[in-house]
C-alpha cells in the first residue's frame, strides 16, 4: 500500500511538522509513504493522509489537496476557526468564510460573518474561537479520521461526522539520555515551554509562583516559547516582582529544548479554554519522568490522575496551581516514575505506527470495495441502456452505497 503524507515537516517551527518528523520513520516501516511538497503534484497512492492543524500558513495547501482529493485526516485540534479564515478571508474570498460559518450555526452564524466582513464585530477567530470551531469545512472531505483524544472525537461526532474514526495517541519520543542544560537552574526549577499567551494560563502561573517563591525563595521559572501579540510579559513581571525570579528564552531548537526540560524539577503545561489540542510538550514531559502539572480540560483531563497533577479552572485557580506546583516539587520522583511506565504503555511510537497503518489500510481498503460496487453498478446500468456514470456515482454516494 502507497500513502501520500501531507504535513508541516522541519524546519518548520510547527509542533506538528515535529511530530511528523517523529512519526514518518517508524510508518515506514508498515507501509510506503511518499512525502507531499506545497506546489508540486500530488504523488500517486493508494491512499492519502492529511495532518491538519489550526494554521493557515502551515495547513492552507494541505487543505487544499483534501478538497481535490478527500482521504484519512488527522485532525490533531477541533477548533480550525483560524486556519478557516485564513483560507478564505486571507484569500479574498469572503463567501467562503460565511458558508462555514453558516455550515455551523445556520443563518445566525452568517450574520455573525457578515457582522466579521464589514468590521462590525470583532474577529471571532482572535476572540473567542472555540465557540465557532469550523471543524465541518475538513470534516465534510474527510473519508476517516484520526484523533488522538476522545475529546475531539466526540465533538466530530456531535457534528455529524459519521465516516471511519480512529482514536490513535500521539508517539511518544523513544527515550535516550537527554543531559540537562547546566546554564539553568532553581531550587526548585519550574519550566513551561511553548507558545505564551492568555490560553496557555501564563497570568495565573505566573501569580501562583509569585506566591510559590514567597515560601520557596530559591525557585526560579523557565518561560521558553514565542510571545503572543500584545501580551506584554515583561510589565506582569515586573508588577508582581518577579523580574529576578523569571528566565525568558525565545524559541528553541529540538536538542536545546529536550536539555531544558531535563534540568527542570516541574514542567507547567496550562490550557484555557482547549482548542481540542495535544500537546507535544506534554508527551516529552511524560518520556522524561517529570512531575507535570495541566489543567483539567480536554484532552489533558483524559490523562491519568496519577500521572500529572490536574488544576481545575474554576475561582481557586491560583491557589490550587500554587498547593500543585509545592506538590510537584516534593513528590518529583514518584509522578515522573509514573509519567515514564505511562508514556511507554500508552504512547509507544512503534504501536502508533501500527495503528495508523491498521487504520490508513483499512481507508485505502474501503476505497478498493467502492471502486468495485461503482463499476458493477456501471456494468449493470449499462446492459438496461443507462450510460450516465457520473450521476449514477452520485446517486450511489447520496444514498450511502459506497462514501
Amino acid at each position: 500500500m502507497k500513502v501520500a503524507y501531507y504535513s508541516p515537516l522541519p524546519p518548520s517551527h510547527s509542533g506538528i511538522a515535529d511530530y511528523s518528523a517523529l512519526l514518518l520513520p517508524a510508518l515506514r516501516k508498515h507501509v510506503d509513504v511518499v512525502v507531499a511538497e506545497q506546489g508540486k503534484r500530488p504523488p500517486a497512492a493508494d491512499v492519502a493522509l492529511y495532518h491538519v492543524g489550526n494554521d493557515p500558513d502551515a495547513h492552507g495547501w494541505i487543505v487544499d489537496a483534501l478538497r481535490e482529493r478527500p482521504g484519512v485526516v488527522v485532525l490533531h485540534e477541533y477548533v480550525l476557526h483560524h486556519l478557516i479564515a485564513g483560507i478564505t478571508i486571507g484569500r479574498g474570498n469572503g463567501r467562503a468564510y460565511l458558508e462555514a460559518m453558516e455550515r455551523e450555526l445556520g443563518v445566525a452564524g452568517r450574520l455573525l460573518g457578515l457582522g466579521v466582513l464589514d468590521n462590525l464585530l470583532p474577529l471571532l477567530w482572535e476572540t473567542q474561537p472555540e465557540r465557532f470551531p469550523l471543524a465541518g469545512t475538513v470534516l465534510d472531505n474527510a473519508r476517516g479520521l484520526i484523533v488522538h483524544s476522545h475529546y475531539v472525537g466526540e465533538r466530530a461526532r456531535a457534528a455529524g461526522y459519521d465516516s471511519p474514526l480512529w482514536r490513535i495517541p500521539h508517539p511518544a519520543w523513544p527515550m535516550r539520555d537527554v543531559v540537562p542544560a547546566p546554564d539553568v537552574s532553581g531550587a526548585p526549577l519550574v519550566g513551561c515551554f511553548g507558545y505564551l499567551n492568555m490560553n496557555k494560563r501564563i497570568p495565573e502561573l505566573l501569580e501562583a509562583f509569585a506566591s510559590f517563591r514567597r515560601e520557596r525563595p530559591d525557585a526560579r521559572l523557565l518561560l521558553a516559547g514565542g510571545v503572543g501579540e500584545r501580551f506584554d510579559i515583561e510589565r506582569r513581571l515586573e508588577r508582581l516582582g518577579l523580574t529576578d525570579g523569571v528566565q525568558r528564552l525565545d524559541y528553541v531548537p529540538e536538542e536545546r529544548l529536550w536539555s531544558l526540560m531535563a534540568a527542570c524539577d516541574v514542567l507547567v503545561n496550562l490550557r484555557y479554554p482547549t482548542m481540542g489540542e495535544t500537546s507535544g510538550s506534554v508527551i516529552r514531559a511524560l518520556s522524561l519522568g517529570k512531575a507535570l502539572v495541566v489543567s483539567d480540560v480536554g484532552w489533558f483531563a483524559e490523562l491519568p490522575d496519577d500521572v500529572v497533577l490536574k488544576v481545575p479552572v474554576d475561582e481557586f485557580e491560583v491557589q490550587t496551581l500554587t498547593v500543585a506546583l509545592g506538590f510537584g516539587a516534593e513528590h518529583a520522583g514518584a509522578l515522573g516514575g509514573a509519567a515514564r511506565a505511562y508514556v511507554g504503555r500508552e504512547h509507544a511510537l512503534d504501536r502508533v505506527a501500527a495503528d495508523y497503518a491498521a487504520a490508513l489500510e483499512t481507508a485505502a481498503g474501503a476505497g478498493a470495495v467502492d471502486d468495485a460496487v461503482l463499476y458493477r453498478i456501471a456494468e449493470a446500468a449499462a446492459e438496461v441502456g443507462i450510460d450516465d456514470a457520473a450521476a449514477l456515482a452520485r446517486a450511489a454516494r447520496e444514498s450511502g452505497i459506497v462514501t
